[in-house]
């Protein structure tokens, strides 16, 4: 063995182990989205993070429809009608919905990430995770369930539009779902420890180019087409307009002026207390404008209000059933609901909701990825106008608003790093691009040292 073949097996990378055979992918989707599907299948195991609207749907439904054997695949509650749907009229795939293994056909089959434990995941060959992201959203022990479930399956696929590039811990959870590395190999291969907070880890300088390239060896990631090489063509977003609106509220804490909340539990408490002026203030935008609105909250009171205040609206909370949730959100979707009010962690996620324009948040959470994800259910490629973000708080609660700005600045910043890190590995990889090099024409004759003789 030479030097040059002791380095390369010294190399980290994730080795392809899915078909490696042509594969003919289907005309209806576009070159990019057939070159990451053609290559996500040769890879066997992959990850897929693509922005809201690049039809990450077809290019699961795709590679499904190409591995050979039975494929399961998890998504969101409400979305999985819609992939049915989707496979059906956009690619003629048949998509089986179920909610547990006796309902099982051969071929494909969908069902919701809470009904995993109604399932046998040694009877399918390929596991999808639809949005994967939302893992974090759960504990740790069913995180493990599903790493643990589809350990021995040897096709794998995950699908998110943010891995949240800030988060290390969720890339290693990708990572170790797709037997890529563990969470555990990443961290001690490529990052170090700061300090005694636990969940501040840094990459290491001499190791940042190693550990982007490894990542570019099982996970794509692209916010438009022409970060690898396409042109971006029907893949352009319209103007997303946003407007803060403050509501002032009556002064009850003996001081000369509103105390601003500081702490998370001062902001969830001024949330509470100016529930009735943020949804008035709500209703009255809703009511007074035409067109459709996506109406976001966080508390079941909000929610409440706002379905008495806005004629016709419907509602749908946590609470309601499986087939009520999944109703609403075909019949938003295809415009015959006018205002539709819910929760980010129920709608946040997946669907499709490019025919409303407007959409209001009667509040806010701390989390940028639950506003980020609620807000590109409408703005998203596909979409034809502009989107008008209203985000009503009340001025008790501090500089929430600043803070979503502040994290969404940062995502901002460490998305458009990671995809400068991985554009040239990625876009050789999907296109198979080989880089032109400057042949070297010396004109010195090299002396070498006498000791190296």
């Amino acid at each position: 063995m030479n030097y040059k073949e002791f380095l390369k097996r010294k190399a980290v990378i994730d080795v392809p182990t899915g078909l490696q055979w042509d594969i003919e992918i289907s005309p209806s989707l576009y070159d990019f989205q057939g070159d990451i599907t053609r290559w996500a299948l040769k890879r066997g195991r992959a990850a897929i993070f693509a922005d809201c609207g690049l039809y990450k749907t077809g290019m699961q439904l795709e590679w499904s429809r190409h591995i050979p054997g039975n494929v399961l695949i998890l998504a969101p509650l409400a979305v999985a009608h819609q992939t049915v749907k989707m496979g059906k009229d956009n690619l003629g795939i048949e998509v089986n919905y179920c909610r547990n293994q006796s309902q099982i056909q051969p071929g494909i089959t969908i069902t919701n990430y809470e009904m995993l434990e109604h399932f046998d995941p040694s009877y399918f060959t390929g596991i999808v995770l639809d949005e994967s992201s939302i893992l974090k959203s759960y504990d740790g022990k069913f995180r493990t369930l599903i790493i643990e479930s589809f350990k021995n399956t040897p096709f794998r696929l995950a699908c998110t539009a943010t891995p949240a590039p800030n988060d290390y811990m969720e890339l290693g959870n990708h990572a170790e779902f797709l037997g890529a590395m563990s969470r555990t190999e990443m961290l001690a291969m490529f990052f170090v420890h700061d300090g005694g907070d636990t969940s501040k880890w840094r990459l290491k300088g001499h190791a940042a180019t190693d550990y982007w390239k490894w990542v570019c060896s099982w996970a794509v990631m692209i916010r438009k087409p022409s970060d690898l090489g396409y042109e971006d063509k029907d893949f352009v977003l319209p103007a997303l307009n946003m407007h803060s609106l403050t509501v002032e509220v009556e002064n009850n804490s003996g001081t000369l002026f509103a105390v601003h909340a500081e702490t998370l539990q001062e902001r969830l408490h001024a949330r509470k207390e100016s529930i009735e002026d943020r949804c008035a203030t709500a209703a009255e935008l809703v009511n007074s404008k035409p067109g459709q609105w996506l109406v976001w909250c966080n508390l079941n009171n909000e929610s409440d209000m706002l379905k008495k205040m806005i004629p016709g609206a419907v509602e749908v909370k946590g609470s309601d059933s499986p087939e009520h949730k999944e109703k609403s959100a075909i019949a938003f979707a295809a415009g015959e609901i006018r205002v539709l009010v819910s929760k980010p962690s129920i709608f946040g996620y997946g669907l499709n909701f490019q025919s409303c324009s407007n959409m209001a948040f009667v509040g806010l959470s701390d989390s940028y990825e639950s506003f980020y994800q609620a807000v590109r259910r409408c703005w998203r490629f596909g979409q034809k106008n502009e989107v008008n973000c209203y985000v009503i708080t009340a001025e008790t609660e501090g500089a929430v608003v600043e803070n979503i700005k502040r994290k969404e600045s940062d995502a901002t910043k460490m998305a458009e790093e990671m995809v400068k890190h991985m554009h040239v590995y990625n876009e050789t990889n999907i296109k198979g691009i080989t880089r032109d090099k400057s042949e070297y024409k010396p004109t010195m004759e090299m002396i070498i040292p006498s000791w190296l003789n």
